[in-house]
């Protein structure tokens, strides 16, 4: 009798059937938790912990990020630029399960930081989560429409320029790649 222990291997992708809707409503509730965390620490390390080794996330305006690596720094280039650095949250609006697929579908709310009046901006997203076990998730892919993003940012930048309270990252933005979103009146 072999008394060797058999390394335990990395968290990879599961065979999705392998999960209750009742487990994969905990893996999601528990996701939610720590993105909320991590939207108010800006602790994007934690956010690419979320997933496996060799997770996929697809984001359709900029391509497929594979693997950890490859997502944690997409994810720091992109939540501390402006828009992202400008998002306060990414609370689900809704979600289902499909056990048999493994996934959680959601709309996912991106709100802006109040540019000094109280008015809320926002749009929102598709995302498709595929669960790999404990706690990490294989795959990730935001659905969404880049011209609402892009005309939800420009809108918070008049508004911050209006107010007076527009930073740099956002004037900067605002300039170059949100011209295309300017209003036209």
């Amino acid at each position: 009798m072999d008394t060797t222990e058999t390394p335990t291997p990395p968290i990879t992708a599961a065979t999705p059937a392998q999960f209750t809707a009742a487990e994969l409503d905990e893996a999601f509730a528990q996701f939610q938790r720590t993105v909320a965390e991590i939207a108010v620490s800006r602790d994007w390390d934690r956010y690419a912990e979320l997933f496996t080794d060799d997770a996929d996330y697809i984001e359709h305006a900029l391509g497929t990020m594979r693997g950890r690596e490859e997502i944690r720094a997409w994810i720091w280039r992109t939540m501390t630029s402006f828009p992202g650095s400008h998002m306060t949250g990414f609370p689900s609006l809704w979600h289902v399960v499909d056990a048999p697929t493994g996934r959680v579908i959601c709309e996912v709310d991106n709100p802006m930081r109040d540019p000094g009046d109280s008015t809320h901006i926002t749009a929102t997203n598709i995302t498709i989560l595929t669960y790999a076990g404990e706690g990490r998730w294989s795959c990730e892919e935001d659905v969404y429409n880049p011209m609402e993003f892009g005309r939800a940012a420009m809108r918070w930048c008049e508004k911050a320029r209006e107010l007076g309270t527009i930073d740099e990252s956002a004037a900067a933005w605002m300039e170059t790649t949100g011209a295309m979103f300017a209003s036209r009146r």
